[in-house]
């Protein structure tokens, strides 16, 4: 096996620069390329069949939260040192193992194309490798998960649907493609939709006051009552009586999050049509705005019955993410 120079000494030579300022050259860097949440894993066969690449399948490829059928939260593409060259070096995220290396975890940003996360991760023997990903492994989620949203966000902004109405009624800029339209304009209620080959992709904008939420009772049975109230007021289901409510035989998922600078509960889980066989899943953000006295919500859920909903579901949370709250 060829030997292969110390990939940090790689990454390093990229960022050298003269300290007379007058001789500076930039480095003008490609752009990279890859299928949304898909990361080159660098490491040799034998250690990917092994202890190593059972750690990085266990972490980056964990089921992603509230999603009705497991799906990875990274399609993980692995390939041995020697493939790592030429064209397949642009893949916009990589991770790359170091075998009989002090142990080591780095971080490296556009090394070889624009935009690009890489991450080496190295370790004298397979334990101290493991030890590595186990110890950074909600980093190296939370480093690949922001680029890759950075990007959505990115390829989202080409062709963007007018958000003037939503500026107007709730004071929220929200970047959406041009493929969405509005199904609802009510003066307390936005209902966005886009159409997809298996279902729907669906956005709700809304406020609640800060009572609503912050009060004697559990955040998340407040969240969940306050999506009831709205579903059964504003997404009627097939039949007569259906209506969108939250799956009772699963409690969501409920984290702290931050959108635009502001605290915001994030919840995941399933939805159902009550009376009807219809279910999907859901992301919300209700996003506290202080000075308005409110929550306001954003809600992302989708309807894809028999097929993959992980991307779905990840374009519908880069555009909540993009809220701008005035």
């Amino acid at each position: 096996m060829k030997n292969f120079i110390f990939f940090g000494m790689i990454a390093a030579s990229l960022f050298v620069s003269c300290n007379d300022s007058e001789n500076q050259n930039e480095i003008i860097l490609t752009n990279s390329s890859g299928n949304i949440n898909n990361v080159s894993v660098i490491i040799e066969n034998e250690k990917w069949e092994g202890q190593v690449g059972e750690a990085l399948r266990k972490n980056l490829a964990a089921a992603v939260d509230g999603l009705p059928q497991e799906e990875p939260l990274f399609s993980l593409n692995q390939m041995p040192p020697e493939a790592f060259s030429g064209f397949v070096r642009k893949n916009r995220l990589f991770v790359k193992i170091e075998s009989d290396k002090p142990a080591n975890f780095k971080v490296f940003n556009d090394p070889f194309a624009h935009p690009q996360t890489g991450i080496l991760i190295s370790g004298n023997n397979p334990q101290e490798i493991v030890d590595q990903i186990n110890k950074h492994s909600d980093s190296i989620i939370d480093i690949l998960k922001t680029t890759e949203v950075k990007e959505k966000q990115r390829r989202i902004h080409k062709s963007l649907k007018n958000d003037e109405k939503l500026k107007k009624q709730f004071g929220v800029s929200l970047k959406f493609p041009s493929a969405y339209r509005y199904a609802i304009e009510d003066e307390d209620f936005f209902w966005i939709r886009k159409d997809i080959p298996s279902g729907n992709m669906e956005i709700m904008v809304y406020q609640v006051p800060i009572s609503s939420i912050e009060n004697d009772s559990s955040v998340v049975s407040n969240i969940i009552r306050m999506r009831d109230s709205i579903g059964k007021t504003h997404i009627p289901g097939p039949l007569e009586g259906s209506y969108m409510i939250t799956e009772e035989a699963y409690a969501p998922y409920l984290f702290e999050s931050e959108i635009d600078k502001k605290f915001a509960y994030e919840t995941k889980g399933t939805w159902e049509v009550k009376n009807a066989f219809m279910a999907g899943p859901f992301i919300n953000y209700a996003v506290r705005d202080s000075a308005n006295n409110r929550y306001l919500i954003l809600e992302g859920f989708a309807f894809s019955p028999s097929t993959a909903k992980r991307d779905n579901m990840f374009e519908l949370e880069a555009i909540l993410k993009s809220a701008k709250i005035e």
